[in-house]
């Protein structure tokens, strides 16, 4: 398949095998999921009643208080006892192969394509480190919402200018390749032609 770069006359061949799949709904889903639960911390931990101080021995006498009887101030129905189901640290992440990482990208990518949310740029760059050069550029493009720049490697003038752009989301082609979050996440992608022919590679 043939798409048009955006600031030139040229066009860039892509594979069909890869941009031109199938739309996999429950396989994205899966994928995106997987990526989200590798990002948590899993770092929570709670005390159960073997673990909290105090309660070597018994608060009061069993009778004649009038209270109700208790074995330990350690108890989870008292203030500052113990945690009947704590929580303890531990690993969200899920296991997902490679060929079904790939699959779901391609069809992310494949999906873009379709929806005409993805844009190809022969290169972009800012001649200054400031938010208002790349917001000209974006006004120039047409582009609003929510934004993701794709770039073979990433510029520091660029990385610099989008960094206060809450809306605006920097990333080298390899990075963006396998973060199925940011690319369903978008509005408009801008890549380069440099950047979508290496993530051709990565996706192969």
């Amino acid at each position: 398949m043939e798409l048009n770069i955006s600031n030139s006359k040229h066009k860039v061949e892509l594979a069909d095998n890869i941009f031109a799949c199938e739309f996999k709904e429950s396989l994205i889903h899966q994928i995106v999921t997987a990526y989200m639960a590798a990002g948590r911390a899993g770092t929570k931990a709670q005390k159960t009643r073997a673990e909290v101080s105090g309660g070597g021995i018994k608060p009061f006498k069993q009778k004649g208080t009038g209270r109700a009887r208790a074995g330990t101030i350690r108890s989870p129905i008292w203030r500052k006892g113990g945690i009947v189901f704590a929580a303890k640290p531990r690993s969200y992440k899920q296991k997902v192969n490679k060929k079904m990482y790939k699959g779901a990208l391609r069809s992310i990518f494949s999906e873009l394509i379709r929806q005409d949310r993805l844009v190809i740029v022969d290169e972009f760059t800012v001649d200054a480190p400031k938010t208002k050069s790349l917001l000209k550029v974006f006004n120039d493009m047409g582009i609003e919402g929510q934004v993701l720049v794709v770039t073979n490697t990433v510029d520091e003038n660029l990385f610099l200018a989008a960094r206060n752009l809450h809306k605006v989301n920097v990333r080298d082609a390899a990075t963006a390749a396998t973060d199925p979050v940011s690319l369903v996440r978008a509005d408009k992608i801008i890549v380069t032609e440099a950047a979508i022919k290496e993530i051709a590679e990565l996706l192969k």
